[in-house]
C-alpha cells in the first residue's frame, strides 16, 4: 500500500526476518510452519521443504523491493550440515518433543547456509545480530510477554562458530554481503577482524555493523567506529541503522552524523589524519549516505 502512495516522497521497503523458522522447539513452531505453508502455497514435511517455502517467501519480499534479511542469532550455530540430523530435529519440533541439542544445531546451520546462498543469488544483504539474552525475567514475561524490558547483553562465545559459518558460505562461493552486530561490545574486535577476513566482490563486503540497541549511544557509537578504524576500513562503513521501528527514533541518525564528524575532526585536530577537507567530506558523505546506497543497491 505504501509503494502505491506517490505522495510520500520516500520509499518503505520490507526486511525479511525468518527468525521463527530457526526457533524449532519453541511452543509456536508448528503453528508457524503451518502459516508458512499456506503463505508459500507448499507442503512442508522436512527441512528441504521448509527451506523451499522460505525461499518462495524471500522472492515475494524481493518483488516488494526487499533486499535485506535479518537474523537474531541469540547463539551462533555451526555443524557441518547433516540433513538427516536436521530432519530429525524438525520432526521432533513438529511433534512438540524436546530437541536434541546436536540435531538442533545441524538444523539451524543447514537453514542459515541455504538461505545465505539464496541471498547471494539475489544480491541481498544478510544481517546477523548476536549476544542478546532475551526474556530473562520470568515474572515480567508471564505478565506482559516479550519485548517489555526483560532483555540484556550476554557473553555467549561467537568467534569460532561464526567464522566457520561464514567460511562454509564463502567456500561454496555463495557468501552474500553480510553485516555483523554484537550487543556485547566486548566482541567488537572479534566482529571487526572477522569481517576483514571475508572481503571481495564489493567494497566492505562483510561489515562490522553499527552500535546496536544498548550500544547506540555516545560511547557505544564512538567505540564501534574507533574499533573499525583501528583494524578495518572506516571509509567503507555503511553507517547507522535504526531497528526500533519507531518514528521518534529516527533523530538517532542525526546524532550519529554529529558523532562521526566529531570523531574524525578530533583525529584531524590531533594530527592523526590529514586536514584535507575534500578527502574528509568524501569519508563523511560515504559513511552517512553513499556507502549504504551502493552497498544495498536500493
Amino acid at each position: 500500500a505504501l509503494a502505491k502512495d506517490a505522495s510520500l516522497g520516500f520509499r518503505v521497503l520490507p526486511t525479511y526476518r525468518p527468525d521463527k523458522a530457526l526457533r524449532a522447539g519453541n511452543e509456536g513452531f508448528p503453528a508457524y510452519v503451518e502459516a508458512l505453508s499456506i503463505a508459500a502455497g507448499a507442503s512442508i514435511g522436512n527441512t528441504n521443504e521448509l527451506i523451499d517455502a522460505l525461499i518462495k517467501r524471500m522472492d515475494y519480499f524481493h518483488d516488494q523491493g526487499g533486499r535485506v534479511s535479518d537474523h537474531a542469532l541469540d547463539t551462533v550455530p555451526f555443524q557441518v550440515p547433516d540433513r538427516k540430523l536436521a530432519d530429525a530435529a524438525f520432526t521432533d519440533a513438529m511433534a512438540g518433543k524436546a530437541l536434541d541439542a546436536l540435531q538442533f544445531e545441524h538444523y539451524r546451520t543447514t537453514i542459515l547456509i541455504a538461505l545465505g546462498a539464496a541471498y547471494h543469488e539475489r544480491g541481498w544483504v544478510q544481517q546477523y545480530h548476536m549476544n542478546a539474552a532475551r526474556n530473562n525475567n520470568t515474572r515480567l514475561f508471564k505478565a506482559f510477554g516479550a519485548d517489555v524490558g526483560g532483555d540484556s547483553t550476554t557473553d555467549t562465545l561467537v568467534a569460532d562458530k561464526l567464522l566457520h559459518l561464514l567460511d562454509a558460505q564463502d567456500s561454496q562461493g555463495k557468501l552474500p554481503k553480510t553485516i555483523l552486530y554484537s550487543l556485547n561490545p566486548a566482541a567488537n574486535y572479534i566482529l571487526a577482524t572477522a569481517a576483514g577476513t571475508f572481503q571481495g566482490d564489493t567494497p566492505g563486503k562483510v561489515q562490522f555493523g553499527s552500535a546496536w540497541w544498548f550500544n547506540d549511544q555516545l560511547d557505544g557509537m564512538r567505540d564501534q567506529m574507533k574499533t573499525l578504524a583501528n583494524v578495518g576500513a572506516l571509509g567503507n562503513f555503511v553507517g547507522m541503522l535504526t531497528d526500533s521501528r519507531s518514528l521518534v527514533s529516527y533523530p538517532r541518525h542525526e546524532y550519529f552524523r554529529r558523532i562521526v564528524c566529531g570523531l574524525i575532526g578530533g583525529w584531524v585536530e590531533n594530527g592523526e589524519y590529514p586536514n584535507d577537507e575534500e578527502a574528509l567530506a568524501a569519508i563523511v558523505r560515504g559513511i552517512c549516505y553513499e556507502n549504504a546506497k551502493a552497498y544495498f543497491g536500493f
